[in-house]
């Protein structure tokens, strides 16, 4: 035991209280009758360990590695993907502050709420409280979704967030990293896994199909998160953002004409024919109604009038990757140009629209 607890770092007093608790158990025995460490005793210890330095508690982790379904090299899964998600805190947390940073050399003044709100553990933790309040399923975005998901009946929906746009005629597993996302799906939802897109903590063709709905431009990794979905599925869709084509900042009126910093959010996004390339897949442009009931980021292009709201901002993950200064420019901007007929002016065109390209693709493969 004494060796063991050297090797793993821990104190021979630690591992007694794993005996003890029943969590880790010696089952092997030397000739002198101490208790000795069998090779899947070590496994074991190494599993526990893992899920404690992550954070969780020991009621957690035995449930954890008692799981029946779970072998080694799903726990190692699972690992990865935590600690994947606690790499896209920290670089998160950094930006964060550089943002600060950056303001406070300029002299703006930063609110203790803005302070706070910057260094959100991370951007979903940071953002998903708002989430029901304006985001759902649209039916006519739903609608070209399912379809694509054919005569499929297994489906993983990855960055699954609260829910919106889950089948409910087939069985679906949900993959989503957040713990205030996990917490706001609905009684009744589909199971869901914490983990990340990258590292997906199941075996090769487990599924049918793999959605991802508006969650690419989140991952760390967005083609090897990709990968692993088509390695996990016979059958992939995605829901994402075309940047391909020239001068496409220019297809919305509020990147263009009050919110440059778009195009830095998604500077390292990569392009819709490298995220294709990864799945081997097509892309088919996705319309947005102009009455769209999902709050997403371009959901009120007829609707001007609802981005100077805060609840709606909120639960758009641009506003806050931008930063407060840019947001309170821009809204201020909007707000005037509302105020002044400047807007339906320039956007005269959008009145008789019942829906825009506005960027949206679903990849198919």
């Amino acid at each position: 035991m004494g060796r063991v607890a050297e090797l793993a770092g821990v104190s021979v007093r630690t591992l007694h209280h794993y005996d003890e608790i029943e969590l880790v158990r010696p089952s092997a025995r030397t000739g002198a009758g101490y208790r000795a460490y069998a090779a899947t005793d070590v496994e074991r210890l190494r599993e526990v360990l893992a899920y404690r330095r992550l954070g969780f508690g020991l009621r957690e982790i035995a449930e954890l590695v008692d799981d029946p379904s779970a072998d080694a090299v799903a726990h190692l899964h699972r690992q990865r993907g935590l600690l994947l998600e606690r790499r896209a805190r920290t670089d998160t947390m950094v930006a964060a502050i550089d943002r600060e940073l950056a303001a406070r050399a300029k002299g703006v003044r930063v609110t203790p709420e803005e302070q706070l709100g910057m260094l959100g553990a991370r951007l979903y933790d940071a953002i998903g409280g708002a989430y029901t309040a304006t985001r759902r399923t649209d039916p006519r975005i739903a609608a070209q979704i399912w379809d694509a998901l054919g005569e499929a009946r297994t489906v993983l929906n990855v960055g699954a967030g609260t829910g919106s746009y889950e089948p409910v005629d087939r069985e679906v597993t949900a993959v989503e990293p957040s713990a205030v996302m996990r917490a706001q799906r609905p009684p009744g939802s589909a199971p869901c896994v914490a983990a990340a897109a990258e590292s997906l903590p199941f075996a090769d063709r487990s599924f049918d199909v793999a959605m991802a709905v508006s969650t690419v431009h989140h991952w760390s990794d967005p083609p090897a998160g990709l990968r692993e979905m088509r390695r996990v599925a016979r059958r992939v869709v995605v829901l994402t953002f075309d940047t391909d084509e020239p001068g496409w900042p220019d297809r919305f009126w509020l990147t263009r004409d009050y919110l440059p910093e778009f195009t830095g959010v998604l500077a390292g996004f990569p392009s819709l024919a490298g995220m294709a390339d990864a799945i081997g897949g097509r892309a088919e442009p996705v319309p947005v109604p102009w009455d769209c009931a999902d709050g997403l980021f371009e959901a009120y292009w007829r609707r001007p009038e609802a981005y100077l709201e805060d609840r709606v901002r909120r639960a758009m993950s641009v506003w806050t990757r931008v930063g407060p200064e840019a947001e309170g420019r821009a809204v201020r901007s909007l707000g005037d140009d509302l105020a002044s007929g400047r807007w339906a002016e320039r956007n005269a065109d959008l009145a008789g629209l019942d829906a825009a390209d506005l960027g949206l693709r679903l990849l198919l493969a």
